[in-house]
């Protein structure tokens, strides 16, 4: 029954998302949602501006209707769900400002990075009420649980922002993102059918089900972009999937492309400004590195899903 509500799950995510896409696109045309190309990007961008986004709208959308009809309401599906619509809210209020501004700059980095603390840690504090664990901290590899005390919350929380972060740096090429995210959400719902979270598996296939019909609006050349509602979102889903399986420390390995995402910017930005002003990289994300490097779109997603491929499967592994 498990492996039934878990394909299940997928296969009403994907259909709902492939079938509401049609009907929002001309919503978020009417309203003016198109995407605002930053200027200091690639030239070869520029062409993109005007794209419809916000289409995460479509995305969470699906997978609430899919876990709603998979394995229904619970406290760790709600829990999972406000991980995903806490920081999906934060992302399209800055969506919505950049849209009504006609450029791109909506909430601050100060006023995002505030509210999505937030988020994290009211979302800890639910996990506290529900969780039967308390502070235990699964660890792989070694397949045993280490008490860590107060610095369980902290980590989750930082789980939570990290993630969220990570993902929207990923969303810079056409299908990158969910192609990444759809491979990761497909390793923790095979996790977590090992372990026997049948809410967590479920969950974690929504967002694969999702993210593979939003694929066929956002492969190259993109119909429609996720926008910080779909990236923010899809980092908290997936952050709050791991928590509740408890396995936030295959994370960074499960997501080794968005870490690698977030640490080259974060190169970057020291580097520029200790440097009188050189960069380490061609261009930060590491997306457009490879970009500049003579990589085409197309290339640098299959090479960056490749490799997420390989880190899923190590993952499964260190189970």
């Amino acid at each position: 029954m498990d492996g039934k509500a878990v394909m299940l799950a997928a296969v009403i995510s994907f259909g709902t998302v492939s079938l509401t896409i049609p009907v929002l696109l001309p919503l978020l045309r009417r309203f003016g949602a198109g995407q605002s190309i930053r200027e200091e990007g690639p030239k070869e961008h520029m062409s993109k501006s005007g794209t419809p986004t916000m289409g995460g709208i479509a995305i969470e959308f699906g997978i609430a209707v899919a876990v709603a009809s998979s394995v229904g309401w619970n406290k760790e599906t709600a829990l999972m769900l406000f991980w995903m619509f806490g920081y999906s809210a934060i992302g399209l209020a800055d969506d919505v400002l950049i849209t009504m501004r006609r450029q791109n700059l909506g909430l601050t980095a100060g006023q995002k990075l505030v509210l999505q603390v937030l988020v994290a840690c009211a979302g800890a504090l639910l996990h506290g009420f529900i969780s039967e664990k308390s502070t235990l901290l699964y660890i792989p590899v070694l397949r045993t649980h280490a008490d860590i005390g107060g610095l369980y919350w902290v980590l989750i929380a930082f789980a939570a922002v990290a993630m969220a972060n990570a993902v929207n740096l990923t969303d810079g090429l056409d299908g990158l993102a969910t192609s990444i995210t759809a491979i990761a959400a497909a390793c923790l719902a095979i996790i977590g059918l090992g372990v026997a979270h049948t809410a967590g598996a479920s969950f974690s296939a929504a967002v694969f089900g999702a993210c593979v019909g939003f694929l066929l609006y956002n492969r190259h050349p993109a119909l429609l972009f996720m926008g910080d509602t779909g990236s923010l979102a899809l980092g908290g889903a997936l952050a709050g999937a791991a928590v509740s399986m408890d396995i936030v420390l295959l994370l960074p390995l499960i997501g080794g492309v968005y870490v690698a995402e977030a640490i080259s910017v974060i190169v970057q930005v020291y580097v520029f400004k200790t440097q009188k002003g050189r960069r380490f990289f061609r261009m930060a994300p590491l997306h457009h590195h490879f970009e500049l490097g003579g990589w085409s779109e197309n290339k640098v997603v299959a090479v960056f899903c490749i490799t997420t491929l390989v880190l899923c499967v190590l993952a499964v592994a260190a189970m």
